[in-house]
């Protein structure tokens, strides 16, 4: 990306956190974007400095009369999504599946979003019905006490919806039982398989 100006950095507060306010500095350039086979492109570089000195950057496609502040805003939103998907993985279980036929994945995966979909408007009520008390926030010395997490949902869930608790005996008849549906499956597709093709 070509730049065309010197960078001016400007330090922001992006966002409250549990652990106080979270800063950086950030840049704003307005630049081209290049790639094979395609014309150059107008582009807002936002580029993030942490306290570390650490580096981020973000191209948006914004009209070229975009506040920088609504460009620097924009370019935090990527947290939300990645804490997300971070949630779904650690949380939800979206990691732990494999599937050999696309429709399975699809399958996964609506459940996963349905899941997550649950978990935000429980913590989303629970925001609503339980606010933060400050007094509480000072006597911890916090600035903000914590929200409810993913983490929390899941736990309260497993609280009040136990899962059984199986002797062998039942766990060997749960073994049995989807072997024998599994040979079954397996019987019919090759049965199925097996069968003449119609050659008229």
């Amino acid at each position: 990306m070509a730049q065309h100006s010197q960078t001016a950095w400007q330090r922001v507060q992006v966002r409250l956190t549990e652990r106080g306010w979270l800063t950086a500095d950030f840049a704003v350039q307005r630049g081209w974007t290049v790639a094979a086979g395609h014309r150059p492109r107008a582009e807002w570089l936002v580029i993030r400095r942490n306290s570390e000195g650490d580096r981020s950057y973000t191209l948006l496609n914004a009209p070229p009369d975009t506040p920088q502040a609504c460009l620097i805003v924009w370019s935090c939103r990527r947290y939300f999504t990645e804490r997300t998907f971070e949630d779904a993985k650690t949380e939800i279980g979206w990691d732990e599946f494999q599937a050999q036929k696309y429709r399975a994945w699809e399958h996964h995966l609506a459940l996963t979003a349905a899941a997550l979909w649950f978990v935000a408007q429980t913590k989303w009520v629970w925001a609503q019905s339980y606010t933060r008390d400050p007094a509480l926030a000072h006597q911890l010395e916090v600035e903000v006490l914590p929200a409810l997490s993913t983490a929390n949902v899941r736990a309260l869930l497993k609280a009040v919806l136990p899962l059984p608790q199986l002797t062998p005996t039942e766990a060997m008849d749960l073994v049995i039982t989807h072997l024998i549906h599994r040979a079954r499956s397996t019987s019919s597709r090759l049965k199925s398989q097996e069968k003449p093709q119609d050659s008229s």
